[in-house]
């Protein structure tokens, strides 16, 4: 399926399901799940600001949610974009878990992806959020 509101296009998998509960105009929170829990988050911010700091933020409210966070900066080029964040891994009600954060920095506004999942889910969609996050640079590519 197709997602394309608020300024925001990506292809995600029919059975998963979409939150657009903190969508607000041009800079929207999207926030697809899929059946077993994981999601994959896109977010448009204002340009102009330094993405590390959005991408670090996040980070820091994970490290006090979850105590025992592993982070590890990366930088990541997908169609031809740059995108820099962070790999992050975690205990969750005693399972462990896997999360990136991504950012691109556009013209038109700084977006933020997200995606978590449990490690058993991980291994079997991480697939399936590389496809969303490329289909959502491509499509950004092409404005």
């Amino acid at each position: 399926m197709r997602f394309n509101r608020f300024g925001l296009s990506f292809d995600y998998p029919d059975n998963w399901s979409v939150d657009t509960e903190d969508a607000q105009g041009m800079y929207a929170t999207v926030t697809v799940y899929s059946p077993e829990g994981a999601f994959w988050s896109v977010s448009g911010h204002a340009p102009g600001g330094e993405s590390d700091t959005l991408a670090s933020a996040i980070v820091q409210q994970m490290r006090e949610e979850y105590q025992d966070l592993d982070s590890e900066s990366t930088e990541q080029s997908i169609a031809g974009h740059s995108l820099s964040g962070y790999d992050l891994n975690f205990y969750c009600l005693d399972l462990t878990n896997t999360a990136q954060i991504r950012t691109l920095e556009t013209p038109a506004a700084i977006y933020l992806l997200l995606c978590q999942a449990e490690d058993r889910e991980w291994e079997r969609i991480a697939h399936v959020f590389a496809a969303m996050t490329t289909s959502f640079i491509g499509i950004i590519g092409r404005d």
